[in-house]
């Protein structure tokens, strides 16, 4: 996703208006009054042939009329004069341009799909940026613009709201006005024909007036790009997200379990989770959510203590926290017996800590201060009703005079309205959160407990995978090859079986049967109790039609039972193409849990990975969790952590846990595998056995296509890039690997980092440091392949438990347009030429991105770094403000850039 020119979108000097107007209540006409009488400091030039002025001001007849470009067209003409004047504005050197609503908008799918073409082979040719067509418009109270539609001019502030829908733009205005809530920019993006949420996202990301960013979503456009500017906004401040259409019906029918369970809105909930984004469900909560986080510490943990002189709405706040998935807090024994010393005997001894009815101010700020010291306590939630013998306000007066500034948390809730209202102000004034109910106040503390989770999921260091495994991709070739040029579209259970084989993934052996007769003498090779399943392509749940027989001992009955299978399936489907049995062992593991994992591919985000309980109910029991590939043994595990048979998982009363490293890694594997064959279009494996001793597959049904994308994009978060690894064989005989960085090299990233000396320090980093920090070095190694990259030189082997000796990386700008590296050697390994192998690997890839040019900043004395760019052909400028330093840079060739999708 480009920002190229977004700065003339949000930020021009100049603004014209095509289609201003002296209509009462036409869009042209306020459109120019919201311009004209918002302040904007520029030139605003009204275009309209029937007009001399608008607002007073000289009307221009068109655009060849103006006396200067102007860097921003806002359009308010009807559709099918759009593309035409674009094309003019593009030709003059008009960079920005937004479409807004007018009376003849188009409605139909395929005309609106038609004029967004138009529009954007227009502005493409001249680099000119489009917002809407169907937008309310957009503003920046900051600067004075409002360059749109709406009913009222919003004010100044922190928060950004973008939305596709003006409608909701101009509700959210309207809700905010009254409660003197600002913004710094609110867009209006229309049907998103070039500038999406994207774009908005990756611009925001770097203003420095933007707090915090609120979305509104009916759909997303380009996934990939969505991803890669989310997780990047979110890294930078809170981005909150409501997405609309939370209920509708799946458009397609879905054969698999999988695509039965992973509707389209679990889909973006699993997407807003991997970016760090937090959901919220409407618009008041929108609010609430990016509150919360600006008046509040966000906690260590989801641990929720609660004070309060009612025990009523304690249970009352309670039920809600546990109901919303919450924990109380568990108050430590020193805790207790410090508030047993501040309170005596009159209190509830447990959490809700009960204060009762006499709770004054000097209770409770006792009990807040010892609970505030209990490790154990990640915020506290003071609650209070309205008594006539302790006064609400008082109380209020004394928890905001001894309110710490560290943790914990503190929210409050003064339950009423005629009595609580001053103390409710009183909060207000000292930025202290406070809520009507106390269900209100536990779902702010979740926001804060659900903000940090994700914030975590960004930056944590994985574990490294356990295991290496090399898959058989020619194995898995073979078979999907010769299936599609059988013309099939699902494979049968021994070929999806012998698929997760190849990826080392543990299943049963199952074999096939053309007849009752070779299933009997498969039964007796195998010499024990089996397992007799029918195998049809268009049965996809073979124990709706008693397809499966279980624990069959013997040839005989093994005869029998797929003789009576084939008859009885053949009565129940007789449309249905029979092709045998399979015979596999029945597999006998007692206290065993039944799980499914599997895979769908989703129109928008492409392969999607659901865990959760199996068997023959799972659509029933609907317990399970989507996350996107790639995933880490860290991203499996929460994937895990998300359902309700985890608990189970983990162990409880006699019987032992699960061996969740398998499950895992198993999840992993499913992951790489979708991640590497296109063809695969529905994967469920269900039941996957699971116990204290591992994992098998029992079953496994897996339909395939023709690839329609076989490179990374059809994924929404670019996979690791195996092609750029590389052996490199040092003069002195030892084999190293040059390959990109992974999220579990932290560990060996920081013990090269230790090494350095002092020197070798400040020369990279400019400033003495001993050591890199967690933050620092997650940033480093957990990259978004789709913008940045770092190549590391290393032992082969597991990551994260190998040598580093050598590291370079390149963080691309959202445009493409530039990309600042940084190249790090080992200082035993200098003079081994391997920061030119470095450099020059880096520049191949920054070609192979056409990227338009990399450059770095060096120190005046770092001669050994400024003759390594010199012999590159880097050209050096000093960089401003910074005399002891040099920028030097490499203009690449690159392509013309495209604006749009």
């Amino acid at each position: 996703m480009t920002i190229r020119n977004l700065d003339r979108l949000f930020k021009p000097k100049s603004v014209t208006i095509i289609g201003a107007s002296r209509q009462t209540s036409s869009v042209g006409a306020v459109l120019a009054r919201n311009l004209f009488r918002a302040g904007f400091a520029g030139p605003v030039m009204p275009v309209n042939p029937r007009h001399e002025s608008v607002e007073g001001v000289l009307c221009y007849r068109d655009v060849a009329s103006l006396p200067l470009t102007p860097d921003l067209a806002v359009i308010a003409i009807p559709c099918d004069g759009i593309p035409a004047v674009i094309d003019e504005l593009g030709a003059r050197g008009t960079k920005a341009a937004i479409v807004l609503t007018t009376g003849d908008t188009v409605r139909s799918a395929g005309a609106a799909e038609a004029q967004r073409k138009n529009i954007l082979e227009a502005a493409r040719p001249h680099g000119l940026r489009v917002v809407g067509p169907d937008s309310l418009g957009v503003m920046v109270p900051g600067t004075h613009l409002n360059a749109s539609a709406a009913h009222l001019t919003p004010a100044p502030g922190r928060l950004a709201f973008v939305a596709q829908s003006g409608a909701v733009v101009s509700a959210v205005l309207d809700w905010a006005a009254p409660r003197g809530i600002g913004f710094s920019h609110l867009v209006s993006l229309g049907d998103m024909a070039d500038v999406d949420f994207g774009a908005v996202l990756d611009y925001l990301a770097n203003d420095g007036g933007t707090r915090g960013i609120l979305l509104y979503i009916e759909a997303v456009t380009n996934a990939r790009r969505f991803m890669s500017a989310a997780r990047a906004a979110a890294r930078s401040k809170p981005v909150i997200v409501v997405k609309a259409g939370r209920n509708v019906e799946a458009a397609r029918a879905v054969a698999s379990h999988t695509g039965a369970l992973a509707g389209a809105d679990a889909v973006y909930d699993a997407v807003f989770r991997r970016a760090g984004m937090l959901r919220v469900q409407g618009l008041e909560e929108l609010f609430d959510a990016v509150e919360i986080l600006g008046l509040a510490h966000v906690p260590a943990n989801d641990r929720l203590a609660i004070v309060t002189n009612s025990g009523g709405i304690g249970v009352l706040a309670t039920d809600a926290l546990i109901d919303e998935g919450g924990r109380l807090a568990e108050l430590a024994p020193e805790t207790i017996a410090r508030l047993d010393r501040a309170l005596g005997s009159t209190w509830s001894h447990a959490n809700p800590v009960d204060l009762l009815s006499v709770a004054d101010g000097k209770r409770y700020v006792e009990a807040l201060a010892a609970i505030s010291d209990d490790p154990g306590v990640d915020a506290v939630l003071a609650l209070n009703c309205p008594v006539s013998i302790a006064s609400g306000v008082e109380a209020a007066q004394a928890i905001a005079a001894a309110k710490r500034k560290d943790r914990p948390a503190l929210l409050t809730s003064w339950v009423g309205a005629a009595t609580t209202l001053p103390a409710r102000r009183l909060f207000v004034d000292r930025r202290i959160p406070t809520y009507d109910t106390p269900a209100h106040a536990v779902q702010a503390f979740l926001y804060l407990v659900n903000y940090r989770r994700n914030q975590i999921m960004l930056m944590e260091t994985p574990p490294s995978v356990p295991e290496t495994f090399s898959p058989d991709i020619d194995r898995v070739r073979e078979t999907i090859d010769q299936a599609l040029a059988d013309g099939r579209d699902w494979l049968n259970e021994a070929e999806a079986k012998d698929i997760l084989a190849a990826y080392a993934i543990p299943v049963v052996p199952t074999r096939m049967a053309t007849t009752a007769d070779q299933a009997a003498w498969l039964a007796a090779e195998i010499g024990g109790p089996v397992v007799v399943k029918i195998i049809s392509p268009d049965i996809p749940h073979k124990t709706d039609v008693g397809g499966v027989a279980l624990d069959v001992v013997g040839p005989a009955a093994a005869k029998h039972a797929a003789a009576a299978m084939i008859e009885r399936v053949r009565s129940q489907r007789p449309d249905a193409r029979i092709a045998g049995v399979t015979v596999q062992p029945m597999i006998q593991r007692p206290g065993a849990f039944e799980l499914i994992v599997g895979t769908v591919i989703d129109p928008q985000f492409g392969p999607v990975i659901l865990f959760g309980h199996g068997g023959t109910a799972v659509e029933v029991v609907n317990d399970k969790a989507l996350g996107l590939p790639p995933l880490t043994m860290h991203l499996a595990r929460e994937l895990m952590t998300r359902t309700r048979i985890f608990k189970l998982l983990e162990g409880y009363r006699e019987l032992p846990s699960a061996n969740l490293e398998a499950i895992a890694l198993t999840i992993i594997k499913v992951s790489q595998l979708v991640t590497d064959v296109p063809e695969i279009l529905d994967l469920d494996i269900n039941p996957l056995l699971a116990d204290e001793y591992g994992v098998v597959a029992l079953d496994a049904r897996m339909r395939i296509g023709p690839a329609t994308s076989t490179g990374p994009e059809r994924l929404a978060i670019r996979p690791y890039p195996k092609e750029l690894e590389e052996r490199i064989r040092l003069g002195d005989g030892r084999e190293l690997l040059l390959r990109p960085v992974v999220p579990e090299d932290e560990p060996s990233l920081q013990a090269a980092i230790a090494q350095l000396s002092p020197e070798e320090m400040r020369l990279r980093f400019f400033a003495p440091m001993k050591t890199m920090s967690h933050v620092m070095a997650a940033r480093f190694t957990q990259l978004d392949y789709d913008r940045e990259m770092a190549l590391i030189l290393t032992e082969p082997g597991i990551p994260g438990t190998k040598k580093m000796y050598g590291v370079v990386s390149l963080n691309a700008d959202a445009s493409n347009e530039s990309g600042e590296y940084a190249i790090l050697v080992r200082g035993d390994m200098t003079g081994m030429g391997l920061g030119l192998l470095l450099m020059r690997r880096i520049i191949d890839y920054a070609k192979s991105r056409a990227i338009g040019e990399i450059y770095g900043d060096v120190l005046l004395e770092n001669h050994t770094m400024l003759r390594l760019c010199r012999a590159l052909g880097f050209v050096q400028s000093q960089v401003p403000d910074e005399p002891d330093q040099l920028r030097v840079t490499l203009k690449l060739p690159t392509p013309a850039p495209v604006v749009g999708p």
